[in-house]
């Protein structure tokens, strides 16, 4: 099973509630509203469909690849999770090795628990800039209750007394869940001491989210997961702080080129969007080259400097300096 096919398989399971293969995903958890543009499960048509769509992305990925000596476009990946599955699989030093041949040079980490995003900011180095978000979960549990739970106040604060962390999130919240009295204080906490959040939600959500604080700056986790080019315009117009994240867009491409929407998108907005690989499973790890690959292949159908901007330089601009190592030694 090639990437896209297993990704909308899984993705299929997570919005009707169910498993990924090998891990209980999210129990109870409110789910998004499902895409326009599928229902039901993958049938022989779709595989069919979406294998040529693999050999032609890959074609299209090894043509973005430089010329002999030439130093392969770093990457700033700014949606990486080392939840617990992923530490007892993969070690440090292998995930080191992974971001290495990948030419990622940076990391947006956030995850469950927040031990292992502490534990990569720990592996700071010249090669690799950390840049750690704390997640309001103590537990996947947590992913359908944080935002009514009074505790998740003291969790936050808890870590932020450890003096890492550059913004709040990915947390998941959808439809006037996000006008909770603790969602709201969680955005005013984020805005007053100029945190990001990092959301996982819908149109409705964001909404709430948005309208609550004016001064909360938002990366909006996959653009939406199924917003259309068209809403996400819209939205990027209303609120100028709205940063979209990409992963999980496979809707972005056809035969591994940038859809002409897509396109036009990109190209209005080159300072607005970046990349992330969300390995929230571990599967997501296993496949991480190819998650890479498909963002090199169609990051090449774009202008050199738009490329650049979101493989690199947009998440680069939003974080500044990189974190110090020492902070991940902090105690609260």
């Amino acid at each position: 099973m090639h990437l896209r096919e297993l990704d909308l398989a899984n993705t299929a399971r997570y919005r009707a509630g169910g498993s990924a293969p090998g891990r209980l995903e999210s129990e109870g958890l409110p789910v998004q509203t499902q895409s326009p543009r599928r229902s039901g499960p993958l049938n022989g048509h779709d595989v069919k469909r979406i294998r040529p769509w693999f050999w032609c992305c890959a074609v299209a990925a090894w043509a973005a690849l430089p010329a002999f000596g030439a130093p392969p476009l770093p990457i700033f990946d700014a949606h990486l999770h080392y939840n617990a599955e992923a530490a007892a699989a993969y070690p440090v030093p292998a995930v080191l090795d992974i971001l290495r041949r990948n030419s990622v040079r940076a990391i947006l980490v956030t995850s469950t628990p927040n031990e292992g995003t502490r534990t990569l900011l720990a592996a700071t180095s010249p090669d690799l800039t950390v840049i750690p978000f704390v997640r309001p979960y103590r537990n996947d549990a947590d992913r359908a209750t944080w935002f009514r739970d009074p505790e998740t106040l003291t969790l936050l604060e808890a870590e932020l007394a450890r003096g890492a962390y550059r913004g709040i999130g990915e947390f998941h919240v959808f439809g006037d869940d996000a006008a909770s009295e603790v969602a709201q204080r969680v955005v005013d906490l984020a805005t007053a001491r100029g945190l990001y959040l990092h959301a996982h939600c819908d149109e409705r959500a964001l909404e709430r989210i948005l309208g609550h604080n004016s001064a909360a700056r938002v990366i909006w986790a996959h653009s939406g997961f199924s917003v259309p080019p068209e809403r996400l315009e819209r939205a990027l117009e209303r609120y100028p702080a709205l940063r979209g994240e990409l992963s999980y867009r496979y809707d972005m491409t056809t035969s591994g080129r940038l859809t002409t929407a897509w396109r036009r998108l990109l190209l209005r907005f080159p300072d607005r969007f970046v990349i992330g690989s969300d390995t929230w499973v571990n599967q997501r790890w296993e496949r991480y080259d190819e998650i890479i690959a498909w963002y090199r292949g169609w990051l090449a159908d774009l202008p050199e400097d738009v490329s650049k901007a979101i493989a690199w330089s947009n998440a680069e601009t939003l974080f500044g300096a990189p974190t110090t190592r020492g902070a991940a030694t902090r105690s609260p």
